[in-house]
């Protein structure tokens, strides 16, 4: 009976450079799509999280018969606790600052740090 492992053969350099050439095609064209979804998903993120204020505003105007004056009132474990940044801020996925407004809830951009 013939070894089957007998007759050991690698792939020559060239086809190694033709398979590489192929992938580095394929990321080529896939890498400005998902760099452009990316944004896109970050902006749909954020207006999910403004929704998700909204009602949690509702909702604690249910609970305490008043309106949300401060989103801080909002930093508790009953409603968005765990959306609070470590400086007691919201943030969006997009880096965005959630906040509170005349109009209502709006995303800003963050304010620029020293």
């Amino acid at each position: 009976m013939k070894n089957p492992f007998k007759n050991e053969q690698g792939f020559t350099l060239v086809e190694m450079l033709l398979v590489m050439l192929v992938i580095t095609v394929l990321l080529l064209i896939m890498l400005p799509n998902v760099t452009k979804n990316s944004s896109l998903i970050g902006d749909k993120g954020c207006d999910a999280l403004v929704k998700m204020v909204e009602a949690q505003m509702q909702a604690y105007r249910l609970e305490n018969d008043r309106e949300v004056t401060d989103l801080q009132l909002l930093n508790t474990p009953d409603y968005l606790e765990d959306k609070f940044a470590d400086d007691d801020v919201l943030y969006c996925p997009n880096d965005k600052v959630i906040s509170l407004t005349a109009d209502g809830v709006e995303a800003i951009d963050a304010p620029e740090t020293p």
